[in-house]
């Protein structure tokens, strides 16, 4: 049966060990979109400031950046990422000094991946119901806590009158506004301006270049609104 890719959330596997990073990542390639990979802390480190992963599964043992060290600098600035840590039975003074650094769960190798995929829905589907966020595709989402338009965990970067108008559409998804509607939100404490259809019309022009196809749906005789889909 085929299994429905997790596509909103991505995950950062670290594990110096060759052949358990390449057997781990082709299992996490089953459920996930978006793997990528490290063989070392400052490795993992680098694409986790890139990539800005969802989810870290990592070893607490690797050369040069150990796990926990990547995590503790991490976790300076992040208290949000979602970390899995995998250790050996010796590792277990590791284990404890690990749980002040807010990790999700940890799993003793040989790791079981009945027991891994469990882990890994829980913390999906922890991750969905705990973040304020409205999807109308796929990957593409409203973070209602910061009032930003989010596809493929890449900022999709808005001018101000842009920003209102999608933060107008959020604030009731499903309902269509008309364009005196967003006209008047768009222009709120100037009631001497004159509406213009016009001036909606080309700022949705604009904004829809930067959106992936069908964020906005045009209602006929009604207006524009927004659909969010359930992930």
């Amino acid at each position: 049966m085929k299994i429905e890719k997790i596509k909103d959330i991505s995950i950062l596997l670290a594990e110096d060990e060759a052949e358990l990073r390449e057997t781990l990542s082709e299992y996490l390639q089953i459920f996930f979109n978006r793997v990528y990979t490290a063989s070392c802390g400052n490795e993992a480190y680098d694409i986790y400031k890139q990539k800005s992963p969802n989810i870290i599964l990592t070893d607490i043992s690797m050369p040069n950046l150990d796990g926990l060290d990547m995590i503790a600098k991490i976790r300076k600035y992040d208290s949000e990422t979602k970390i899995i840590v995998m250790s050996a039975h010796s590792d277990q003074e590791k284990l404890l000094n690990a749980i002040k650094l807010h990790l999700e769960t940890y799993l003793i190798k040989p790791i079981k991946t009945d027991a891994l995929k469990s882990v890994l829905l829980e913390t999906v589907e922890l991750i969905r119901k705990t973040t304020n966020r409205a999807y109308v595709t796929e990957t593409t989402y409203w973070d209602y806590d910061t009032d930003t338009l989010w596809e493929k965990s890449k900022e999709i970067k808005l001018r101000k009158m842009e920003n209102l108008l999608l933060r107008l559409l959020f604030s009731e998804p499903n309902r269509s506004f008309s364009a005196e509607e967003i006209f008047r939100y768009l222009h709120e404490g100037k009631e001497e301006k004159e509406f213009s259809s016009h001036a909606v019309t080309s700022l949705m022009k604009r904004l829809r270049t930067k959106l992936p196809e069908n964020t906005v749906h045009n209602i006929y005789g009604l207006g524009y609104k927004v659909i969010p889909i359930s992930i």
